[in-house]
């Protein structure tokens, strides 16, 4: 046991020593370095930054078009269709009685809850004509493409492409006016 303890001890004062001696000479972990600069690279790219974004805004903002749609949206079809709730829209599956969908939810019962679910369609459909806006915006908003200046012209007498400032057609030898 004792020589086990002595080995192990030398072979970390060994790695110590190395570490010191490669610290003292500017050798420090070359690898360690690149990788660690590639990933910092690779995190502060525009991209990623953007992606993170992105998500949190969307985030944020299918947050408020579900309370458009729960507190705003819902209640004016429910009067609609004839004062309908349909946060309390449910089918029971189980052999109690219970006031309300949430109070269903609450007890653990059995239950299909078909009103969250059409809300969770109406707060989608919402979403993508959101998106698709979005998208169709961005799409006609984006640049024109700019049209290179012309650098080539066709000879009047062969029909060739030459050089906008030739004098004269290296394919036919023809004389160009000026």
């Amino acid at each position: 046991m004792g020589k086990v303890r002595s080995i192990q001890g030398f072979i970390l004062e060994r790695k110590r020593t190395m570490i010191r001696l490669r610290d003292r000479e500017g050798l420090a972990y070359p690898k360690e370095d690149q990788m660690r600069k590639d990933f910092r690279d690779f995190i502060l790219k525009g991209n990623l930054l953007q992606l993170a974004v992105a998500f949190i805004m969307g985030a944020a903002f299918g947050t408020v078009v579900k309370s458009f749609i729960s507190d705003l949206i819902m209640p004016v079809i429910g009067k609609l269709v004839g004062g309908v709730d349909f946060t309390n829209l449910y089918i029971n599956l189980s052999n109690q009685d219970f006031a309300s969908a949430s109070a269903a939810r609450e007890a653990g019962a059995a239950a299909i809850y078909y009103g969250s679910f059409v809300n969770a369609i109406v707060t989608f459909l919402i979403i993508a004509l959101v998106m698709f806006w979005l998208v169709r915006v961005t799409a006609r908003m984006g640049k024109p493409v700019e049209v290179a200046a012309p650098t080539t012209k066709d000879c009047p007498f062969c029909a060739s492409p030459i050089a906008l400032a030739a004098t004269r057609c290296p394919h036919c030898t023809s004389q160009l006016g000026a």
